[in-house]
């Protein structure tokens, strides 16, 4: 049977955290053998809000470092740079021209994102679904992983392949969101109410992946719980349920294994559990990064070759898009 296709992207901003990597990253490693699997980093998203170009650069080959050194393989997977294919950005202009402004303007990421750059609320923000729809329609794709927050745009895109498939002929397969029933929305330590965040400005916020063992259990020890003593999976109870979601994605065991192995314990073995498992799992991905990002020539060959694998697919979705609405 042919196996179904996937896309999913990644923005080159901030630096990449756990909740990142089992609401995402994880996910995708471990699902490469299931499906023919695109993974971008989206480098053009990213300058929604001003970017230092320099940093910016850095930034993506970063990001595409990391994503190796999490298990993404190349033999199984195709991995690019999303400015290395000009056709992302082209596809949008055509999609925005058949976009309503009202389908546009109920997007909860943008009035999210203007709240937080009053002083940078450009089209490309408010347009930015438009580029995500395009990124996804480029590629024919089945399936597109997808956290709770990004469901919206999704459907965005969703809507108006099926609106431009009715008007013009058919063009693009239609994607259904994959979201994953565990790990899909890992909360800040900090704050169990919202979501781990590249840009949270509290230091014990995040656990990111190149942070050091003594930084990981600060952080872990200074986590919100509450002022209960049981350990138990209760949705009520947000920073325990956090702590136990992210035990159970990491150990494979179930919840009444994990209920029974710290029944009678306090939250402090808890804490020092999750973190012995975090330090555990980041060991070796934080010694693939260090040297994965020290062969340049490797990576950008790797990235080069991941965009000229799927350049065939996005030319022949923008030519056929291009007929349709009858530009030349």
């Amino acid at each position: 049977m042919t196996k179904k296709r996937v896309f999913s992207g990644i923005q080159p901003t901030g630096n990449i955290h756990l909740g990142n990597y089992l609401g995402a990253v994880k996910n995708w490693v471990d699902s490469q053998d299931e499906y023919e699997n695109i993974f971008c980093v989206v480098n053009t998203h990213a300058i929604t809000i001003r970017q230092d170009p320099k940093e910016l650069k850095k930034k993506t080959y970063e990001l595409a470092s990391m994503l190796l050194a999490c298990g993404i393989d190349i033999a199984k997977s195709n991995l690019f740079i999303q400015s290395h294919i000009d056709e992302h950005a082209a596809l949008a202009w055509i999609l925005d021209c058949h976009i309503p402004m009202g389908d546009m303007s109920r997007m909860t990421q943008f009035k999210d994102k203007s709240v937080k750059n009053p002083k940078n609320v450009n089209v490309g923000l408010f347009n930015y679904p438009a580029l995500m729809a395009a990124d996804i329609l480029l590629y024919q794709v089945d399936d597109v992983p997808v956290g709770e927050d990004q469901k919206q745009h999704l459907e965005l895109a969703r809507d108006v392949a099926m609106r431009f498939n009715r008007d013009y002929g058919e063009c693009f397969k239609i994607p259904k969101p994959m979201i994953p029933a565990v790990g899909a929305r890992i909360m800040g330590l900090d704050d169990p109410q919202t979501k781990m965040s590249k840009s949270a400005q509290g230091e014990n916020h995040a656990i990111f992946l190149l942070d050091s063992p003594d930084v990981i259990s600060r952080k872990f020890k200074k986590a919100v719980t509450d002022s209960q003593t049981s350990i138990v999976f209760d949705q009520t109870r947000a920073g325990l349920y956090n702590l136990l979601s992210i035990y159970e994605i990491l150990t494979g065991k179930t919840r009444e294994e994990i209920e029974s192995e710290f029944e009678g314990k306090g939250y402090g073995h808890l804490k020092t559990a999750l973190a012995e498992v975090v330090i555990e799992t980041l060991r070796p991905i934080q010694e693939n990064y260090h040297r994965i990002h020290k062969e340049t020539g490797y990576l950008e060959s790797v990235l080069y070759n991941g965009a000229q694998q799927v350049r065939p697919i996005a030319k022949a979705t923008y030519d056929k898009t291009k007929e349709l609405v009858g530009l030349l």
